[in-house]
Formats: structure tokens, C-alpha cells, sequence
């Protein structure tokens, strides 16, 4: 099976090293702008199919201008003006294709230098025992050290800045076995702002809440920020304070999420969750930042590949389904539910539940095949609810997998 595989190291440069990534960086940038510029005067000048443009017509614009205007491009590859305008011509399929479908996909705005500093390069890329060579850079020191990087072609790297550190993702284009399929038990998966997901078997994963617990000490920085003067050296050290403290919550964020979606997508044959509509969610103004610390989108972008490469299924049910309104016993229906009712109490059957494990067990029962009984009646699978059931009530603590304990 082919796949592209992408490799995330952060890189340890020198001073020169560090003036070559910022002047591509810079590079990169200033392309980007051009061609906005440029695209938007075009659009407003003219009429007609002469209003749009591609990447490579402003790529071959531009390289007529280097040579007068632009003499200080020379000194950095050719790739990341071009990638970068490559990027550009993305930027506007993407606005364009949700005017038509009706998303709300946001116009390309100008870049900032220092907000998002990156750039991608191609060619001659190649690793070495503890270093990887770029085109036009050279080799750089990589912060860790193994035998084998990766097993396929390499197709480009991106450098990336962030919190003033340098990190490259190398993507690979790789031929791996196609993956048997796994023998564990289906799953049922509810995620959650209280807990990150419970699962149908009594399994439930703490949330780390990376932005909660940090937003105290946020604060603090940004109001220091704030107060220094602008483009003093006083201030560009408080920006570097803030900007390691988001970056310590996006990698907290991202270490749980993809040790939990590995940890599911390599146990269960059969991984069952919600789609679930975000953008709705985050109208609630009062969990809004609490859901988008959580990170669902990710949650199943992750689950997506991961299951293709380790050869589980995933099933997403339809968010119309009452997951949390449904009885797992009986399949009783209730007309409301708040949100602060956290145990479900069942009116015709009389069980109690965690409202979270419910919603698990409703949907590990979907995908489930159904039967019937003599009378040709659909028949439940309500052993697995009361197993689970059983095993919620003994009031455990939050379980986790030893591969996924960390100390947050």
C-alpha cells in the first residue's frame, strides 16, 4: 500500500544556519504578498477569464523581475517562492470551492513576518546519521539521533519556526505491507469536554485540558506583553515567553490526542464515533474555548489514517443519531436531555448509567449486525451495556494504557 508519511524533527542550526532558514522564511513571505498583490489588482483591473491566474504564470512573472527588482532572491532557493506561490494558488481553490459548496472558507489574507514563519523546499534532500542536508542551506544538526529516518522517496520538506525553534517535516512517499486486520473487539467512542473520550467497554481517557490549566499563567504573559514598548528588546522576550507557553499547550494537546488514536486504532477491529459538527458547537459561548481545547476535528483526522494503516475499520455514525437520548438497554427515547444531566436515568427500564458510557454503548450498537428473534422483532445487544454498566459502578479511576501515561 502506498502512503505519504510525514517525519517532524526539530532542528538545532547555528547562527549562520539560523539567518539562512529566516531570509527563506522571508523569502517565502514576500513571494506570498506579491502574488496576493497581485491577483487582487488583476481581479479589480480586468474582465472577463483574464481576472484569474495560476501559480506558474506568477512563478514565471516573477523571475522576470528578480533580476532588476528583486536581486536579493538569488541568494536563496528557487523552491520556496515557487512552493509558496503554490500555496497562494491553493489558498484561492479553497475560498473558491466553498463559495460553491456554501462554506465558510475565509479569503487569503497578507502574512505577517514572525507570525507563522515557514517555507518549503524540494530537490536534493538527504539524511545523514544525526543531520539533514537542505538545498541551498546545507547540512543542519537534528536534535535527535536514529538509525533509519524513513524507507521511501523523499517528496519535500517544510521548515517551520515557532517559539523562535526550528522544526522540518519531511514528507515520504512510502510502499508499506498492507496491514492485517485487527483482532480486537469493536469499540464505541464518545468524545467529551469532561473526559476526552469513554469508551463502550468502561475505559475512560482524562482530558488533559492543555489550554485550562495554562490560562491562568496565558494571561499573566500577554498582559506583560502588553505592557512593554514597542520594538524594545523587553518586548520581543516577553512575546518569546508567550509564544513557548502556546507552544508547550498545542504539544501537550497533540501528544494525547495521537497516543489515544493510535492506542484505538491498533486494539479494535472497528472504531465507532460521532460526526459530529463543530462549528455549531462552538456557538455556546460558554464552551466554546473548553471544546476547542479538546480538539475533535483532530481527533478524527487522526482516526481516519491511522485505521487505514493499522488495518482497523472506522465507522462514523450520523449526527442525527440520539446517541445520548437512547437507552442502551431498552432503546427507550427520551424528548430532552440537558446538559447537566450527567447519569441517564431510563423511565422504562429503570437503569442509571453515565450518560457519556450510554452514548458509547449506542454507538458500538449500531454498528453492530442485527438480529431477530422468532417473531421477526429486532433483538438488542443489551449483554455488552450491562457488562459495562457493572464495571462503571465500581467507581475506578480514569484508565489508561501504559504506552499513553504521561505526567501533564
Amino acid at each position: 500500500m502506498l502512503i505519504n508519511r510525514a517525519y517532524r524533527y526539530e532542528l538545532d542550526p547555528n547562527n549562520i544556519q539560523r539567518s539562512h532558514l529566516t531570509q527563506h522564511a522571508g523569502v517565502a513571505r514576500f513571494a506570498y504578498n506579491w502574488g496576493l498583490e497581485k491577483r487582487i489588482k488583476q481581479y479589480k483591473n480586468n474582465q472577463g477569464d483574464d481576472r484569474f491566474t495560476d501559480a506558474m504564470r506568477q512563478h514565471k512573472s516573477l523571475n522576470s523581475l528578480k533580476k532588476d527588482q528583486f536581486p536579493w532572491m538569488y541568494s536563496t532557493s528557487k523552491c520556496a517562492p515557487q512552493e509558496a506561490l503554490r500555496d497562494l494558488h491553493q489558498a484561492f481553490k479553497n475560498f473558491y470551492r466553498g463559495l460553491k459548496s456554501g462554506k465558510k472558507i475565509g479569503f487569503p489574507r497578507f502574512k505577517r513576518r514572525g507570525v507563522r514563519d515557514s517555507f518549503r523546499l524540494t530537490g536534493t534532500i538527504r539524511f545523514h546519521e544525526r543531520a539533514i542536508q537542505l538545498p541551498r542551506i546545507g547540512k543542519i544538526r537534528i536534535k535527535e539521533k536514529r538509525k533509519s529516518y524513513h524507507n521511501g522517496r523523499i517528496l519535500s520538506t517544510t521548515v517551520r519556526r515557532r517559539a523562535n525553534r526550528w522544526f522540518v517535516s519531511v514528507t515520504v512517499e512510502e510502499n508499506i505491507i498492507d496491514p492485517q486486520s485487527v483482532s480486537g473487539t469493536p469499540v464505541g467512542v464518545d468524545l467529551g469536554v469532561k473526559t476526552l473520550a469513554t469508551l463502550s467497554n468502561g475505559t475512560t481517557i482524562a482530558n488533559p485540558r492543555a489550554l485550562g490549566r495554562r490560562l491562568r499563567k496565558l494571561r499573566q504573559l500577554s498582559k506583560s506583553l502588553s505592557r512593554k514598548q514597542k520594538g524594545s528588546k523587553n518586548r520581543e522576550k516577553a512575546r518569546l515567553r508567550l509564544a513557548k507557553m502556546y507552544l508547550k499547550v498545542f504539544n501537550i494537546r497533540q501528544d494525547t490526542l495521537h497516543k489515544t488514536t493510535t492506542y484505538l486504532a491498533k486494539s479494535h477491529s472497528k472504531v465507532v464515533i460521532e460526526d459530529l459538527r463543530v462549528s455549531w458547537m462552538l456557538k455556546n459561548r460558554k464552551l466554546a474555548r473548553a471544546i476547542a481545547d479538546v480538539g475533535f476535528y483532530e481527533f478524527r483526522r487522526q482516526l481516519e489514517y491511522k485505521c487505514q494503516w493499522y488495518g482497523s475499520e472506522l465507522v462514523v455514525v450520523s449526527r442525527t443519531f440520539p446517541s445520548s437520548k437512547l437507552c442502551s438497554r431498552c432503546g427507550h427515547r427520551k424528548k430532552e436531555l440537558s446538559l447537566s444531566e450527567r447519569e441517564y436515568h431510563c423511565e422504562q427500564c429503570g437503569i442509571v448509567i453515565d450518560r457519556d458510557l450510554n452514548a458509547a454503548l449506542n454507538l458500538v450498537a449500531v454498528s453492530l449486525p442485527e438480529t431477530l428473534n422468532a417473531c421477526g422483532e429486532e433483538v438488542r445487544h443489551c449483554k455488552s451495556s450491562e457488562i459495562c454498566y457493572a464495571a462503571s459502578m465500581k467507581q475506578e479511576p480514569n484508565i489508561i494504557p501504559d504506552s499513553m501515561s504521561r505526567n501533564v
